[in-house]
Formats: structure tokens, C-alpha cells, sequence
């Protein structure tokens, strides 16, 4: 069985045609993308080693070797630091033996309080597990209908991948879809990563499982959005991390003018307050 780190290591020499780096193809291949020979080569380490970390019978290289494979793959800065990420996991869970559990739901006064200072605007605290903790009216309005915040304890992800209403809801559907699971992967602790795909897992089936293990790292461009009451909603979001809690609060700002109008439409329409979900 592989680890992440092999997993993301694999899938991403998947995606390198050799001619982007100056390498020959070697006549047809059964499958895509760089040769494991060619990446080890340009690593500067053997093929053996490069296999046994791909495979996950080595959970623990070095930070020279890490940084080697970084470089060899050509990642951008967010995608050597999810490397990184996942060699320091890798070896984690190789040493403990994980038990699932739910991360605290708590979302402290202060932030609270911050919250209450962005009303009427659209703002959420969240987690990366995709945790709705808290949100605004405005965000409860621009929501209204599709079935995000129903039940006691709302999750995007949950909702991405067992609420068919999410793919009208969300256009760019696929995009979202990989944003969310890619931040499972910097969840508060492997316990809570470990406790939200043992439950997602038997209910979302391989569309959820097959984007957790190619860990594409997400180009978060503008959110856009189908309102049940036919507005179309487009939002930029600024992501404000909250380490001490391992939680973000994130803040949705129109991206034109049809867009505010419509926020404001529906802001009207809904007479909610302030909620904190714990």
C-alpha cells in the first residue's frame, strides 16, 4: 500500500511529458508521464530508493532528498510545501496507530466578536476539514435554499459529494470538489483527517477517494455561484488563518457589480442572525 507522499510523488511524474524537460521519449509507454528512471536520475538517487518511497516501503527520506525530488519534479512553491507536508505525515503514520477523531467544533468569543464586525458581509468560520463553525447572515442569505447549512453540523465536503444540489449550486463543481479534499490534507490532525474519510469514504465512493490521493494542488480562482433564486454570483475570497484554533475565517467580497446587487437582493429577502454551530 503506498502513502501519500508516494501517491502525490507518482501522480505528479504521471502529468511530465519528458520533452518539457529536454528528455527523449523512449518509443511507446504503458503508462504516462516521466519515467521513474528519469526522475531518479535527476534526483540524484537510485531507481531502487525512488520505487520503495513511491510504493510506501520507505516513510521517512531525508529533507535533502525531499527537496532533490522537488526540484527534479519542477513543483511551485505550493506544491513543494504540500510535499513536504506530506513527507513529515508519511512518517507519522507510519510510527502511531491512528484513531479517528472530530476536531473541536469550538469557535472562541474574540472570533466570534471579529465576525459580528463583517455583518452584513458574507463570512464563514471554517476548518480544513470543511467545517461550517460560524457564518454571517450575509452568508446564510447568499446559502438560503440549497442545502448547505441544513442539519446540526453543516460540511462542504460532506455536502460536495452526498448533496446532489451542490453541482447546481457550485458551477465550477469539479474545481471545488478538488480545493476541499486537498485541504483534508492539512487538517488539524491526521486523528481528524482520519475521522471525516472513514465517514465520507462509503458514501461519496471513488469520486471523493480518487481526488484525495492525486492531490492536485487547486487554483483557487473566483467562486461562482447558481442561487436558487436564479442569481449568478461571483466571489473573491480572502482567507484569513486563525493557527491558534487550526481554523480560517474566510471572507467572500462581490467580484462585480451584479454580483453586489444580487447579495444585497438577497440579503433582504433573509432575516437571519449571527450563527455559531458547536
Amino acid at each position: 500500500m503506498g502513502t501519500p507522499l508516494g501517491n502525490f510523488i507518482r501522480a505528479k511524474r504521471d502529468t511530465i511529458q519528458p520533452e518539457s524537460l529536454g528528455l527523449h521519449r523512449h518509443g511507446r509507454r504503458r503508462s504516462p508521464g516521466l519515467r521513474r528512471l528519469d526522475l531518479a536520475t535527476r534526483a540524484g538517487i537510485s531507481v531502487e530508493y525512488l520505487a520503495r518511497i513511491e510504493q510506501g516501503r520507505d516513510h521517512n527520506p531525508s529533507p535533502a532528498v525531499v527537496n532533490s525530488l522537488a526540484d527534479a519534479l519542477c513543483l511551485d512553491p505550493s506544491e513543494r510545501n504540500h510535499l513536504r507536508y506530506l513527507a513529515k505525515i508519511s512518517g507519522d503514520q507510519c510510527s502511531v496507530r491512528i484513531t479517528p477523531v472530530p476536531p473541536p467544533r469550538r469557535v472562541r468569543p474574540s472570533v466570534l466578536q471579529t465576525l459580528c464586525l463583517l455583518e452584513p458581509g458574507v463570512a464563514l468560520v471554517t476548518n480544513r476539514l470543511g467545517d461550517i463553525l460560524a457564518h454571517t447572515t450575509g452568508f446564510q442569505s447568499i446559502t438560503s435554499g440549497t442545502g448547505l447549512l441544513d442539519g446540526a453540523e453543516p460540511n462542504l465536503n460532506r455536502y460536495l459529494f452526498t448533496d446532489a444540489r451542490s453541482r447546481a449550486f457550485f458551477v465550477d463543481w469539479d474545481d471545488i470538489a478538488d480545493e476541499h479534499t486537498f485541504d483534508l490534507w492539512q487538517a488539524p490532525s491526521l486523528e481528524n483527517l482520519e475521522w471525516l474519510t472513514s465517514e465520507l469514504t462509503p458514501v461519496a465512493g471513488p469520486e471523493f477517494t480518487n481526488r484525495l490521493s492525486r492531490h492536485v494542488v487547486p487554483r483557487r480562482g473566483v467562486l461562482r455561484l447558481n442561487h436558487p433564486d436564479g442569481h449568478q454570483l461571483r466571489l473573491h475570497r480572502e482567507t484569513l488563518e486563525l493557527p491558534m484554533d487550526a481554523q480560517q475565517l474566510v471572507i467572500f467580497l462581490p467580484e462585480c457589480d451584479q454580483t453586489a446587487q444580487a447579495i444585497d437582493q438577497l440579503r433582504r429577502q433573509s432575516h437571519g442572525r449571527l450563527r455559531s454551530i458547536s
